[in-house]
């Protein structure tokens, strides 16, 4: 058998058809099989929020641990934030590309406006 991590690349067409919680069970479902997942288009603030709630019900000692995520920043350069969602109808960004896994897995090595450089092992042992 093939010693390794497993890398999913999901793309932002997958995950259009998907609703705010597929994406999430999608990516949880994944992720808390050892695998790296990275999406093409990112997940919204809201979605991320979202993600990371669900993710803390997943913890268990002894078992899944939790996850790493890291996202590039939308190319917007003006978000206006909540004032900007309140006062204007303006959206949610959506970061460019976003990657996930197990937390004890990956280990964001550096980040840049335009790179991530991560470091991925086979166990949460490292």
């Amino acid at each position: 058998m093939i010693q390794g991590v497993q890398i999913e690349l999901i793309s932002a067409d997958r995950l259009s058809n998907l609703t705010t919680m597929e994406k999430i069970r999608t990516i949880l479902d994944s992720v808390m099989l050892g695998n790296i997942v990275v999406l093409e288009h990112g997940l919204t603030p809201d979605e991320q929020s979202r993600l990371i709630e669900v993710t803390m019900m997943e913890i268990r000692p002894g078992g899944f641990s939790g996850i790493e995520m890291e996202t590039y920043p939308g190319k917007e350069a003006e978000s206006g934030g909540i004032f900007g969602r309140l006062f204007m109808g303006k959206k949610p960004r959506q970061g460019r590309m976003t990657v996930i896994g197990p937390a004890g897995q990956l280990k964001m090595l550096k980040i840049e406006r335009d790179r991530l450089v991560a470091w991925a092992s086979l166990s949460s042992g490292g």
